[in-house]
């Protein structure tokens, strides 16, 4: 806090000394950055908001004037700014992936799941790529923790695919920006 705004401007002098440096431009990478590119308050009473204010209005110059390539993810792209989506070029959107690709997700987090295990994964858990990952973690730290289950692995697998379910089911769907 009160260093906030000199950050900010110092982050995108350095990225501008880089590009100038650099043959090919740099990415300056903004990964869940609707932390800082959300929709901004109206009538800011606190100054907390005022400063979140101010450093988007300061961001928003620095995307106007930037000679480079910005990057920006985000999984809540409802909370976008329209000032900031408007000044992206291009916005990608990425579906959940389809089974097929699921399945190859699963054996490359869980690398002894036979491919009829991660195909029938796949095709009852309709799951993000970062949903697998948070399952193949609660199944490796079960592994660590207890050793081999009770259950037979993929009894284990699909209770855990339960809990994820429950966990996503006040998470945002969708990834990327919509395109219209």
């Amino acid at each position: 806090m009160g260093e906030s705004e000199k950050n900010l401007k110092a982050l995108f002098e350095r990225y501008r000394e880089a590009v100038n440096r650099c043959e090919v431009a740099p990415i300056l990478f903004f990964n869940e950055a609707d932390a800082i590119i959300g929709k901004r308050k109206s009538g800011a009473e606190y100054a907390v908001d005022k400063m979140e204010n101010t450093l988007q209005n300061i961001l928003l110059q620095e995307m106007e004037n930037l000679d480079g390539i910005l990057i920006a993810t985000t999984n809540l792209e409802g909370n976008l700014d329209s000032a900031f989506e408007r000044r992206f070029l291009y916005k990608i959107k990425f579906e959940t992936p389809d089974a097929t690709v699921r399945a190859k997700i699963w054996q490359e987090m869980i690398k002894d799941l036979t491919e009829a295990e991660a195909g029938h994964l796949a095709k009852i858990f309709d799951f993000s790529g970062g949903q697998i990952e948070n399952v193949a973690r609660k199944y490796a730290i079960s592994g660590i923790l207890y050793g081999a289950g009770a259950k037979p692995r993929l009894e284990q697998l699909v209770d855990y695919c339960k809990s994820e379910q429950l966990a996503s089911k006040t998470v945002a769907k969708s990834v990327g920006f919509h395109t219209a």
